[in-house]
This record gives C-alpha cells, structure tokens and sequence, in this order.
C-alpha cells in the first residue's frame, strides 16, 4: 500500500466529499418503504396520497382474492389489494401495524387512478441516488418480475423498488373499474 502526502490525503477526501455533495437532487429519487413478510419494499414517495390504519372495507363479487374490497376515501371509490395475496406471500391476520398506503397509479392510457395497498408496516422514506437504483434481475420464466422496477441498496439493506402502475393488469384494473361503476 502506498502512503499518500497528507496533503493529497485532504485534496482526495475534499475531492470525493464534492462528488457525494454534487449529486443533484434531480439525481435522486425519493421512496416510501414498507414491509411484507420481513423484506423491504419501496414506492416512488410522488404517488403515495396517504397511509391510512387498516379499516373494513366492501367487499366486491367475483374479483381475485388479492382484491380485498373497496373503500370510500372523501368521495372515491378506491380498491384495495392486500399485497401479501397479490405477491403470493403467506396471508397474516391484519394487525396494529397493518396499514394501507393510498397511491396514485396510471394505466395504459395515461389516466390516473387511486388504488389502496395493504401492507405489514410502513418502514422509512429514503432518497435514493439514481445509479444506486439496479435493474431487477433475469429470472427466466420462472418468475414474474413485472411489478419491479429494480432493485436499490439503502445503508446495507435491499429494498425492492417496485412498478405500482402494474398492481393490476389492463383486464382486472378495467373489471374493478365497470364493478365500481355499477355500485
């Protein structure tokens, strides 16, 4: 190992703490992370409208059981899907730290909808530089990654970034929508 002048040993440490420093804000992204069956997964923060205590909700007829219902939010109709079923984890009984997160998403035509997500907890919000942020992986065809955008490491953990506006594909999100419609 080479000893460095001390000198040059500051001109570095300024150097690299300028690069840290000079990582624009645009350069960064900002996620809500929140727990399912003890992994950690993020939203982009821009989307989340609120979180909200696990509540009752109406159940609807003839949807996916990951579609737990729906809820009147100030005048809305918002679905609700439990992201344990959706992710095909376990199922757990809803507890105190159960909690829906309330996104908006956007379909394949550009227009916005606000669906509810039921997950374990909320965890924390991290602003993530961009070149931390890698693709998901190639699984084959063995496993669907449709609904993760990549994948990002935060202070030694991996967070899960995920895809929200594939939540539901363009058939069930249209079933939702025209059972919405009727009620």
């Amino acid at each position: 190992m080479v000893a460095l002048p001390p000198h040059e040993e500051n001109d570095m440490a300024e150097a690299a703490q300028q690069d840290v420093t000079n990582i624009d804000d645009n350069d960064k992204r900002e996620f809500l992370t929140f727990m399912l069956a003890g992994e950690e997964y993020g939203v982009d923060i821009l989307r989340v409208q609120e979180i909200k205590g696990w509540d009752e909700v109406t159940n609807i007829p003839n949807t996916p059981d990951y579609i737990r219902g729906v809820i009147n939010l100030r005048g809305s109709i918002v679905p609700i899907i439990d992201m344990r079923l959706r992710f095909a984890l376990e199922s757990k009984e809803y507890d105190a730290t159960t909690v829906v997160v309330v996104l908006r998403i956007e379909n394949d035509k550009g227009s916005d909808r606000t669906m509810g997500v039921v997950v374990d907890a909320v965890s924390d919000v991290y602003n993530v530089p961009k070149i931390d942020i890698k693709p998901s992986p190639d699984f084959g065809l063995a496993v669907d990654t449709e609904f993760v955008n990549g994948l990002a490491t935060v202070a030694e953990k991996m967070i899960i970034v995920l895809n929200i506006d594939h939540m539901l594909n363009a058939k069930e999100l249209a079933a939702v929508e025209s059972l919405i419609d009727e009620a």
